[in-house]
């Protein structure tokens, strides 16, 4: 397939539209907007009704932008691509009825994707280099997924968090450093002025990288959260005592460097267990560049580090519209039927029993 793509983004609490153009091998993104949700601020974390109300008031707007960036009207589209899950089942199903509803009306292919395969495919926007095989490190609010890439479409899973996901792991530390949300960002910037030798927070799950078996490359963030807790928090269900500049930076210098040790530890011993010439990191906390340098330094003369820019690896439309737009070259397409579904199965997501050294 050749020709225009709208994407559609609406699975949390970012309303994003992205026309992308696809000539055969190449894909070029012509205009993108995302609108994120403030409100959600005031109460710490999103609120699944308020995100709805959004994407419905929202949505016309934001795809109105993004053709008029790309400098093309609705009748030039050759094909929509809309987020289906996973995500908040009442902000997809926002953008899948307006999906449907253009591409019915229109007389377009409509394709759904899945979230996160979209995070795989966003740094190609950017570098058309990337191609598999590679090792894939998804690292969001939502999710924590090691994946072995063999080709598009085709994937094995590596390993995945077994309680919080690192995104959501570095949110609640910072809000319980007194941070905003989401605090991702602000983290990172604390944790630049913080000492590495103060704290010296407990590696998740990295003894597993030493023995075969199924946990060898999953991930758990649960228990660091806590170790920073007791460290904020002494006395359990006691009074926080206050915290100094240098105290809340040391924290978060001691957070940060527990979970990305973890993160590029596993990522590092998959891409060169497998002999990959590539990785990537994709999803809101590829946007830390301390653990973007400290995966190329590990995987230096080996393979190549591939990351978007920020605004490729929070949710948007670009990296969906990237998904649809392989998918629908393949003459793939979605039924009227199309519905949301927040566990919705990854395309060609083989998921062994084992995952040993003999194969990983």
């Amino acid at each position: 397939m050749t020709g225009w793509v709208l994407g559609i983004e609406t699975s949390c609490d970012e309303t994003s539209a992205a026309v992308l153009r696809r000539s055969e091998p190449r894909v070029e993104l012509a205009g993108l907007a995302i609108l994120s949700q403030d409100v959600h601020r005031i109460f710490g974390g999103v609120v699944p009704e308020l995100a709805s109300r959004a994407h419905v008031q929202a949505l016309g707007s934001v795809i109105d932008r993004a053709l008029a960036d790309a400098g093309i009207g609705l009748t030039q589209l050759d094909g929509i691509a809309v987020t289906a899950g996973p995500g908040l089942v009442g902000a997809l199903l926002v953008g899948v009825m307006h999906g449907k509803t253009l591409a019915y009306s229109l007389d377009r292919p409509l394709i759904g994707v899945h979230h996160l395969e979209g995070h795989l495919f966003a740094p190609t926007l950017e570098d058309p280099e990337l191609v598999p095989p590679f090792v894939g490190l998804l690292v969001s609010g939502g999710h924590t997924m090691l994946l072995d890439v063999r080709a598009w479409g085709e994937y094995r899973l590596l390993g995945q968090t077994l309680d919080d996901a690192a995104g959501e792991a570095f949110d609640k530390v910072a809000k319980l450093l007194g941070l905003g949300y989401p605090g991702g960002a602000d983290l990172e910037r604390l944790a630049r002025a913080g000492r590495s030798d103060r704290y010296r927070f407990p590696r998740p799950m990295l003894q597993a990288l030493d023995r075969d078996g199924p946990d060898r490359y999953a991930f758990s963030f649960s228990g660091l959260k806590t170790a920073v807790l007791r460290a904020v928090r002494p006395v359990p269900g006691g009074e926080a005592p206050a915290l100094g500049d240098a105290d809340r930076a040391d924290l978060a210098r001691g957070f940060q460097d527990a979970a990305n040790d973890v993160l590029t530890a596993k990522t590092a011993h998959a891409v060169e267990a497998l002999g990959y010439p590539a990785a990537m990191v994709g999803g809101g906390v590829a946007c830390n560049r301390a653990l973007v340098a400290q995966l190329r330094e590990r995987l230096a003369g080996r393979a190549r580090v591939h990351v978007a820019s920020p605004r490729l690896n929070t949710d948007n439309a670009a990296m969906i519209a990237a998904a649809g737009a392989w998918r629908l070259a393949r003459g793939e397409r979605s039924g009227w039927d199309l519905e949301p579904r927040d566990d919705l199965p990854f395309p060609g997501l083989l998921v062994p029993t084992l995952v040993s050294g003999s194969h990983a």
